[in-house]
């Protein structure tokens, strides 16, 4: 008798989180382009560039770490608190209040695996299916948004969003504004969240955006998540003003990814201390404890101060640099037949590429593009809980990662995607041509 294999069965958070997602594309194609034999040129993904400076320095660090061997063997031996390890915790503390002046203590503060383990345990404490059987939801008030959100509730359904307005600054160039017209928080909204810098697009919310966020999210009683994983006072990766705030009913997160230790994992939440007792407990049983490298190569930078300035001086000015650089390029090889425009880059490591009327969706852009060995990250998957899924902006624009690759890679990528962008509305050019004669 011939036995079949039964198909493995999955739950239903199983066939959730196994479904094929936007994160795993773009997390796929950096892994496989960073470790490949054949060259691509890669605009994709949100790996930091290895800035020099940043590089002398965590080497210097972890010398001083192998060096003392009571320091190297507590943090390759010993588990930390699921909360992080305690001394870091403390110090952070204390440099929130040093800078900022708030009222913070090292029961505000819970570490985690990274920004993307910490955002969803955040999520699913707040929001799906509640005790009273209600469902509650994450409200993004404007997109697109990261990229990394989208796939992260565990029930359907899970965030809903709003369209933004559009301000077209020239003819090559726009801004995206919160639409507060628009914006509705009805009573299944369980917390806003908002990045700043937003990934995608280096948008910045205004002050005035992030007051009006905080006041609404308090009359009806919710959190506002600011993730600042690009913004100040580190990696500071930020071109415009914009003040940092925080208060009991705000909850910050930072990372040290983008200060150039991705695979350090290292995130930090800044929340009312029921919150941050929260995600402490839930890490224990997803997590056990966090990794501690991160924590400890920074430590040192936290109490001395030279955190903020290696931002101000290293950081911050390489990225502004390769954004300035970027967009010079884009002028080069796009002309001004081609309807395109550059969101405002006021932050971040990526450019946001809007091609009005694109003949083509951007995900069929991304795989002619692929095959010429240029990734870049297609517009469509930045636009989580938009309801409206006719809206043809979001198949319209790209996103591309200006800062990690060698600058001439960069321009190479620039010129191809300005090559695949002109052959896709020239082809649209022959086509009604063609209808043209034949009628």
């Amino acid at each position: 008798m011939i036995v079949s294999k039964a198909s493995m069965q999955l739950s239903k958070f199983g066939k959730k989180i196994t479904n094929y997602s936007g994160i795993l594309e773009l997390m796929d194609d950096l892994g496989r382009a960073m470790s490949g034999k054949e060259k691509k040129y890669m605009l994709g993904g949100g790996n930091p560039a290895h800035v020099p400076e940043m590089q002398k320095l965590f080497r210097k660090r972890m010398n001083e770490i192998l060096n003392n061997k009571r320091e190297f063997e507590n943090i390759i031996s010993n588990y930390d608190t699921p909360q992080g390890n305690l001394d870091f915790i403390e110090e952070f503390a204390s440099f929130l209040k040093g800078q900022f002046g708030w009222n913070v203590t090292s029961k505000n503060i819970a570490i985690a695996n990274g920004s993307q383990s910490a955002f969803f345990m955040l999520f699913n404490l707040l929001a799906g299916d509640m005790p009273d059987g209600k469902k509650k939801k994450i409200l993004l008030p404007i997109v697109p948004e990261y990229i990394g959100y989208a796939d992260q509730g565990i029930s359907e359904d899970f965030f809903v969003s709003c369209k933004p307005k559009f301000e077209i600054i020239d003819k090559h160039a726009f801004k995206y504004h919160i639409d507060f017209n628009n914006l509705k928080i009805t009573e299944d909204i369980a917390a806003i969240c908002v990045s700043r810098p937003t990934n995608p697009t280096g948008n910045v919310v205004t002050d005035e955006e992030v007051d009006k966020l905080t006041d609404l999210a308090k009359k009806r009683g919710i959190p506002l998540i600011i993730d600042n994983a690009y913004g100040a006072p580190f990696p500071n990766v930020i071109f415009t003003d914009a003040s940092l705030k925080w208060n009991e009913n705000i909850i910050l997160s930072f990372s040290l990814s983008k200060l150039g230790l991705p695979t350090s994992r290292t995130g930090i939440i800044v929340a009312k201390e029921e919150i941050a007792t929260a995600l402490s407990r839930a890490n224990a049983i997803i997590s056990l404890a966090n990794g501690s490298l991160g924590q400890a190569l920074i430590m040192p930078l936290l109490k001395d101060g030279k955190l903020i300035k290696i931002s101000k001086n290293y950081i911050q000015p390489f990225y502004a640099q390769r954004s300035k650089q970027a967009r010079k390029w884009i002028y080069k090889y796009f002309d001004d037949s081609l309807p395109y425009y550059i969101h405002i880059n006021e932050g971040s490591f990526f450019l946001w590429l809007w091609f009005k009327d694109l003949p083509i969706i951007s995900h069929v852009l991304y795989e002619r593009l692929k095959k010429r060995d240029v990734l870049i990250v297609p517009g469509e998957y930045f636009f989580p809980g938009v309801r409206d899924k006719e809206w043809k902006h979001m198949g319209e624009c790209i996103r591309i990662n200006f800062g990690a690759a060698p600058v001439e890679d960069v321009e190479y990528g620039i010129k191809i995607i300005a090559d695949e962008v002109r052959k896709a509305y020239n082809n649209r050019k022959k086509m009604a041509y063609s209808q043209n004669k034949s009628d």
